[in-house]
């Protein structure tokens, strides 16, 4: 990669870093915020739902934002969002104000996914590579946003905390506003007016007050892309992506406490004195949980690298096999310390192995003028469809067990493994 092309992976990796930051450490807040608005956690939790709802929901028309005004102002409006809707959580006097906030997180939040791999995907020659990284920057977000929350909090009032958050928004938009992304669009040979990524004319762009139904970028538009993106092989993503999604979603809702119930079955295993003064505060269950989404470091990285060596669906269809066996290994690997530790960690590695080879396969099977577009469906499956696996397991865990879950997420990995196969039997790629 050239200078510029890192300074475009530096800008959309820290981005995403931290729209995950936000999204995590809102459950964070909300231990602060039950007793601060004397409210129920029903309440708090359907007021959550509501901004984690709009973040799935949203992404499929930022998608079509993204097509129209471009990846670099889309991301830019992103983390101003996201910084002003944490001042409003900061200063919210009662729970509608903070409603609003957290919707406004949601809306703001959601355009991110299909402009920053829309960006990736078409700036970057080294595609692969650059998603992994970008991956990384999410886990990084995912591990120590939670994490700096807690920090923050032990030595501020929430309302500073959520202020402190907001700074790291603000000092990435005004580094990505110095990040020229039509010189690595044009190097990469995008940089037509109508991709979506350059500086659109006003003839191409179509003003703020057009019609929705009017022009190639009305709601007409809008149908006319997404009968040009919906091919037989993008079908097939799509149906893979779900999957991936239901497997993702399916297996990190629980996992917190499956850990806890596994690690609680050693009685030999006491990683601080019972008697000590953070005997009450230690749970070994959250450090080895915050562990596993670590190890999806490498697993980026390595996902970046395979995608830049074979075809990505292809790469997918051994990885989703692996992750069925190792379902199928967990239960079983619960006997012994090693062996639990092991397929836990190689079941971190291998699940976020498969983001960057999943966002290199979209973007193999979509036409850059809509690349946005197709992000767009993609993030409405695995945050939209994928999310009804919170439901899915709990409710095996209720009327069955772990064994069961596991049997569960087996069975999704195996019909990942037949929708990439499907992938790359049948469909055909537009690069």
């Amino acid at each position: 990669m050239n200078a510029n092309e890192r300074r475009i992976v530096a800008f959309t990796a820290s981005s995403h870093g931290l729209v995950h930051t936000y999204e995590l450490s809102v459950p964070i807040l909300l231990t602060v915020w039950i007793a601060e608005f004397s409210t129920t956690a029903a309440t708090l939790g359907a007021l959550v739902t509501v901004g984690y709802g709009l973040f799935g929901v949203g992404a499929l028309p930022g998608g079509v934002v993204v097509d129209r005004f471009g990846s670099k102002p889309v991301i830019l409006a992103c983390l101003l969002g996201m910084g002003g809707s944490f001042l409003l959580v900061g200063a919210a006097p009662s729970l509608p104000v903070l409603a609003v906030a957290l919707a406004v997180w949601g809306v703001t939040a959601s355009v991110y996914h299909p402009a920053g791999l829309s960006l990736l995907s078409k700036a970057v020659e080294r595609r692969g590579t650059a998603l992994g990284y970008h991956g990384i920057g999410g886990n990084l977000g995912i591990a120590f946003g939670p994490l700096a929350a807690v920090l923050l909090l032990v030595a501020f009032d929430w309302r500073v905390v959520a202020a402190l958050l907001t700074v790291p928004a603000f000092l990435v938009a005004a580094y990505g506003y110095t990040v020229d992304v039509d010189a690595a669009l044009a190097s990469a040979g995008n940089a037509d007016g109508g991709d979506g990524d350059g500086t659109a004319d006003s003839s191409n762009a179509g003003g703020p007050d057009a019609a929705p139904d009017a022009g190639p970028n009305g709601f007409a538009g809008f149908l006319d892309d997404t009968r040009v993106l919906l091919t037989l092989g993008f079908g097939l993503v799509l149906v893979f992506v779900t999957f991936s999604g239901l497997y993702y979603r399916t297996f990190l809702t629980f996992l917190p406490d499956l850990l806890g119930d596994t690690l609680g079955g050693f009685a030999d295993l006491q990683l601080v004195d019972p008697e000590g003064p953070y005997a009450e505060e230690f749970d070994p269950a959250r450090y080895l949980y915050v562990a596993i989404l670590m190890v999806g470091v490498p697993g980026q990285y390595l996902g970046g690298r395979i995608a830049d060596r074979m075809p990505p669906e292809r790469a997918l269809m051994y990885l989703m096999s692996i992750l069925a066996v190792l379902a199928l290994s967990f239960v079983p690997a619960t006997g012994r310390v090693w062996s639990f530790l092991l397929v836990s960690g190689l079941l971190g590695v291998a699940l976020f192995t498969v983001q960057p080879l999943s966002q290199a396969t979209v973007a193999a099977y979509s036409p850059p003028g809509t690349r946005g577009l197709s992000f767009g469906y993609t993030y409405l499956g695995i945050f939209g469809v994928g999310s009804l696996g919170a439901g899915l397991a709990g409710f095996v865990l209720t009327v069955a067990g772990t064994r069961e879950l596991f049997l569960v997420l087996a069975g999704i990995a195996v019909c990942g493994a037949l929708a990439s196969g499907a992938v790359h039997r049948f469909g055909e790629s537009r690069e």
